[in-house]
């Protein structure tokens, strides 16, 4: 009886164990990476809950609000290193007013925050999310029950004091999250509180960029996705590069559905 025996050189061991070997190791290192920023960001977020409980206590009222702010400021600016989100900006961003801009992800309060502090209106849901929820409350955010008009008229207040406080406001009028192919319509009831005031109204786009995958499915958070499980495959991300685009400020002219309209295609505009 015949027998084929195959004799493996070196190299052809090599051929076929190298690749599960890199395979193996740059799964363990995404995996490294994604644990130790985990941690980073849960203990750092504790650390700054603790501090911001004790510390604004001791701030004047009148001054809460901005100092909320500038506490998110630098949370952002950590969490941004930590996550290796890297952050260009394009034109001049607001000193005062009403900031509006298109809304891509949870990360879009990250990225304008680490930018400049900031006050952020919010829909209501976002304040039992796990420790997001936490952060958001203790940064002062105007949280917003869009199916109800009685909250939408008492945020149009509230909204409107932050800011006569010199307070930069931000508004993300579409209502809700999407995957950036467009920009999607305006609601407009929040916007009369600039209207109200004479206050300048700036209009902002953000836009994402990754190496590996589809911003659309990994860095957007929009239809049906789960929080969780999209945040620890942020962590694995090497970098994020984030763009924010913004148009010069002024005060609008013609009632809030106009100009609803006009900030939308501005930010079309800067965007394409």
């Amino acid at each position: 009886m015949s027998q084929l025996i195959y004799r493996a050189s070196v190299s052809d061991a090599d051929h076929f164990s190298l690749p599960s070997c890199r395979d193996g190791l740059q799964f363990s290192t995404s995996a490294f990476l994604g644990a130790w920023r985990a941690i980073a960001v849960v203990v750092f977020s504790l650390c700054a809950l603790v501090q911001n409980v004790i510390t604004i206590s001791f701030v004047r009222r009148a001054r809460r609000l901005h100092a909320r702010g500038v506490w998110l400021h630098h949370w952002s600016r950590f969490a941004c290193r930590v996550l290796g989100i890297r952050v260009t900006m394009r034109g001049s961003k607001p000193s005062s007013g009403l900031l509006v801009s298109n809304h891509l992800s949870y990360i879009d309060i990250v990225v304008l925050s680490s930018i400049q502090p900031c006050v952020f209106v919010a829909k209501r849901d976002v304040a039992t999310w796990p420790l997001f929820g936490w952060l958001a409350r203790a940064a002062g955010t105007i949280f917003v029950d869009r199916e109800r008009r009685f909250s939408t008229r008492k945020a149009v207040d509230v909204v409107r004091e932050a800011m006569g406080t010199g307070s930069v406001v931000v508004l993300f009028p579409e209502g809700t999250s999407s995957d950036g192919s467009m920009v999607l319509p305006f609601k407009s009831a929040l916007l009369q509180s600039a209207v109200q005031l004479g206050s300048p109204i700036t209009a902002a786009s953000i836009d994402y960029d990754i190496d590996d995958g589809s911003v659309s499915d990994e860095v957007c958070y929009w239809r049906d996705m789960t929080l969780v499980p999209h945040l620890l495959n942020l962590f694995l991300k090497r970098e994020i590069r984030a763009s924010y685009s913004f148009s010069p400020a002024k005060v609008r002219a013609g009632n809030r559905k106009e100009i609803a309209r006009e900030l939308r295609d501005e930010i079309v505009s800067l965007r394409s």
